[in-house]
C-alpha cells in the first residue's frame, strides 16, 4: 500500500481497536452498575447430569445475614444466555441475585437431547443452585423467560409441583402461553401455578403463540385480541373453566387473589415475538411483578433503565470488529508473509457500456428473485424442516445453521451459473479476463488467501475472548452476537463452514470479477447498490411478512414466523460482507481473501448463537 493508504489504514485499525477497548469498558461498568454488583461466569454439573453455564450478578450488598430475593432468567430457542442482558441489568441493580443460564443445547452448556424436559431444560436444575446458594432468600426465588424459556419455565413449574419442597414463588412468562389446560384429565381447565404470583407477556404481533384454535386446529382468533379469549381469561382466573367466569379481566392490570393473595396480570404490548428481548416496555413490566411478588431490596423506578447503554456500546464493539477484520487483513497485506497478495496499484475498474449496465442490473435482478424464492421453496420443503427443526437424526445437529448454510449454498451456486451464462453470453465477446481480474490467481494466492483470513480472524477473535475472559463482555446488537466459544463449536464449524465457503467465494467474485466498475462515475455508488442488492430479497420477504402481519393479524401463509426472524441478521451480514470483500479486492485483485474471511466469521458467529441437539 501506498504510505498515504497505509496511514488511513492505521486509523482505521486504531479506532477499531478503540471502539472495542471501549465497548467492552462501558459494556462491564453498565452490567455491574458501577461495579457494585459481582459478574461471575459459572459452569457446574447439575443434579440432572448435565453441565450447565451460566452468569450469575450478585449485589455486593447481599450476604448470609442480607439475603435476596433470586430471579433464574433464560432465553429462548436458538440463543443464549447473554441475550437476557436487559433483564439482569436491570434485576440486579435493583438488588436481586440473578442467574441468566444457557439453557441445555444452547452456549456452553451440555448439548441437548431427546428429552426436552430434563431439569426444566436446564432451568430447575439452576433454580435449584441458586436455592443453597447462603445470600438467597429461598423464599422468594422467581423464573423468567422468553419464548422457550419460558416454556422451560413451564416445565420447572411442573417439577416443583411434584418436589417434596417447592422452590419456586412467582413466574414470569414472556411470549410463550401458560399452561392452561390438564393433559392428564381430559383437557380441563386447571391452575398449574397455584399460589405461585404469575405474569405474562403476551406480543399482540407474536409469530407462534397467543392464538385460539378450534377442535379441527383452524385459528380463531390472532394474537391480538388475546386478551378477551377464553384462554386468557382463564389464566387471569387462576385456572377457572371460562364458562363459568362472569367477568372480563383486563390486561395491564394486577388481579390478586382473595384465598392464597396470588398475583396474575397479563400485558398485551404491540410488539413482535423477538422484539420481547430488547423492548423497555417488557423489561419494565417484569420489574413491576418482581417488585409486586418480592419487592425489590433497592427501589428504582421500573421506567429507569441503562441496560441501552449497554447495548449501544456492544454495538459500537460489533461495528470495531467488523472494521478490525478489514483494516487488519489490510495490515497483513504489508508484511512479508503475504505481501505477495498486494497490488503495486488498486485494481483499476472497468468502463461501464449500456450493454454491461443491462447485464450488472440483469444479474441483480435475478439473484435477487433466486434468494427470495428459494428461500420461500425451503422454508416448505419437508426433509429440510425436518433436519433444521431437528426432526430428523442427522450430522447437522445445529438444525438452525443448516437451513440458512444451504440455502446460502444454493445462492452461490446460483451465482455461478449467472456469471457463467454472463461471461459466455456477454464478457468473452467483450474481452472480460477473468484470470487478469483475479479469477484465476494460482494455487499459491488462493493458499495465501486462506492463511490471510484464518490469521485476520484468529487475531479478531482473540480480541473478542480476551474481553470475555476479563470483563465478561462481548460484541453484540439484538439478535447479531460475536461471543467466544467452547473448541467443540470449531469442529461443528466444519460441518458448515463448506456451505458457507460457496457461497461468500461465490458472491465475492461476482462482486468484484463481475462487477467492478462505477455507477456514475462513483465507485462507491456501485458498492453500495451491489450491498443493497445482496440484502434485497431478505430485506422484502421481512417487510412483506410484518406488514402483512400488521395490517391482518396474521403471518403470510406458509411462511412461518421463525424464517423471517432467522432474515433479521443475515440482512446486515450480506450487506457487511459485500462492503468487506469489495474493498479487500480493491488493493490485492483477489476475490478469495473477502470471501474466505466472510465465510469463516459467520459460521462461527453461527454456530456459537444457537442449539446444538444430539440424538
Amino acid at each position: 500500500m501506498k504510505p498515504t493508504m497505509m496511514k488511513r489504514n492505521s486509523f482505521w485499525l486504531a479506532l477499531s481497536l478503540v471502539l472495542m477497548v471501549v465497548s467492552s469498558l462501558v459494556a462491564s461498568a453498565v452490567q455491574t452498575n458501577g461495579y457494585t454488583v459481582t459478574v461471575k461466569n459459572m459452569s457446574w454439573e447439575t443434579a440432572s447430569g448435565e453441565s450447565m453455564s451460566a452468569l450469575l450478578y450478585k449485589p455486593n450488598g447481599v450476604s448470609a445475614d442480607h439475603k435476596a430475593p433470586a430471579i433464574v432468567v433464560s432465553h429462548g430457542w436458538w440463543n443464549n444466555k447473554e441475550m437476557q442482558d436487559a433483564n439482569y441489568v436491570e434485576l440486579a441493580r435493583r438488588g436481586y441475585v440473578v442467574l441468566s443460564i444457557d439453557m441445555y443445547g444452547h452456549g456452553d452448556s451440555d448439548y441437548l437431547t431427546s428429552d426436552i424436559t430434563l431439569g426444566g431444560t436446564g432451568m430447575y436444575d439452576a433454580v435449584k443452585l441458586i436455592a443453597d446458594l447462603p445470600y438467597v432468600d429461598a423464599s422468594k426465588i422467581g423464573v423468567s423467560g422468553h419464548s422457550n424459556g419460558a416454556r422451560a419455565a413451564n416445565f420447572s413449574v411442573a417439577i416443583d409441583n411434584a418436589a417434596e419442597k417447592p422452590l419456586i414463588a412467582a413466574v414470569f412468562l414472556v411470549d410463550n402461553d401458560p399452561v392452561y389446560t390438564d393433559a392428564t384429565n381430559d383437557n380441563a381447565y386447571f391452575n398449574l401455578y397455584g399460589t405461585r404470583d404469575t405474569g405474562l407477556v403476551a406480543d399482540q404481533y407474536d409469530e407462534f403463540f397467543f392464538r385460539s384454535y378450534s377442535a379441527e386446529g383452524a385459528v380463531l382468533t390472532p394474537p391480538r385480541e388475546y386478551i378477551g379469549t377464553p384462554n386468557a381469561q382463564s389464566f387471569l382466573h387462576y385456572g377457572t373453566d371460562p364458562k363459568d367466569i362472569s367477568d372480563v379481566r383486563e390486561a395491564g392490570t394486577f388481579y390478586t387473589d382473595g384465598a392464597s393473595g396470588a398475583i396474575r396480570v397479563v400485558f398485551t404490548p404491540p410488539q413482535t415475538h423477538p422484539w420481547g428481548t430488547i423492548s423497555k416496555g417488557t423489561v419494565a413490566d417484569q420489574l413491576d411483578f418482581f417488585d409486586k411478588a418480592f419487592g425489590a431490596p433497592t427501589a428504582i423506578d421500573s421506567g429507569s433503565q441503562v441496560w441501552q447503554i449497554k447495548e449501544t456500546f456492544t454495538t459500537l464493539g460489533l461495528i470495531g470488529f467488523a472494521i478490525f477484520l478489514l483494516a487488519f487483513a489490510r495490515t497483513l497485506l504489508s508484511t512479508r508473509a503475504f505481501a505477495g497478495l498486494k497490488l503495486e496499484a488498486p485494481m483499476a475498474v472497468a468502463p461501464n457500456t449500456r450493454a454491461g449496465l443491462g447485464w450488472f442490473w440483469g444479474a441483480m435482478v435475478v439473484s435477487a428473485l433466486v434468494s427470495g424464492i428459494s428461500y420461500v421453496v425451503m422454508s416448505n420443503t419437508p426433509w429440510i424442516q425436518g433436519i433444521s427443526f431437528n426432526f430428523l437424526p442427522t450430522i447437522f445437529t445445529q438444525g438452525a445453521v443448516f437451513f440458512i448454510a444451504f440455502w446460502a449454498a444454493v445462492n452461490g451456486l446460483a451465482a455461478i451459473l449467472i456469471m457463467a451464462i454472463s461471461y459466455l453470453l456477454f464478457g468473452r465477446k467483450n474481452g472480460m479476463s477473468p484470470r487478469a481480474l483475479g479469477l484465476l490467481p494460482g494455487w499459491r494466492k488462493v493458499g495465501l488467501a486462506a492463511a490471510l483470513a484464518v490469521v485476520t480472524v484468529a487475531a479478531a477473535y482473540g480480541i473478542v475472548f480476551f474481553f470475555s475472559w476479563l470483563l465478561n463482555t462481548d460484541f453484540r446488537f439484538w439478535t447479531i452476537a460475536v461471543k467466544d466459544f467452547g473448541a467443540d463449536k470449531l469442529w461443528i464449524a466444519l460441518l458448515y463452514v463448506p456451505f458457507f465457503l460457496v457461497y461468500f467465494v461465490a458472491n465475492s467474485v461476482a462482486i468484484n470479477v463481475f462487477n467492478r466498475f462505477t455507477l456514475r462515475g462513483k465507485e462507491w455508488l456501485n458498492t453500495l447498490v451491489l450491498a443493497l442488492v445482496n440484502a434485497l430479497a431478505p430485506i422484502v420477504l421481512v417487510v412483506a411478512q410484518y406488514v402483512t402481519f400488521f395490517v391482518t393479524g396474521y403471518t403470510i401463509p406458509n411462511f412461518g414466523g421463525i424464517f423471517s426472524i432467522w432474515l433479521f441478521p443475515v440482512i446486515v451480514i450480506l450487506a457487511a460482507t459485500a462492503v468487506l470483500s469489495r474493498k479487500l479486492y480493491r488493493i490485492t485483485g483477489n476475490p478469495y481473501i473477502g470471501g474466505f474471511i466472510s465465510a469463516t466469521v459467520v459460521t462461527l458467529i453461527a454456530v456459537s448463537n444457537t442449539l446444538t441437539v444430539i440424538y
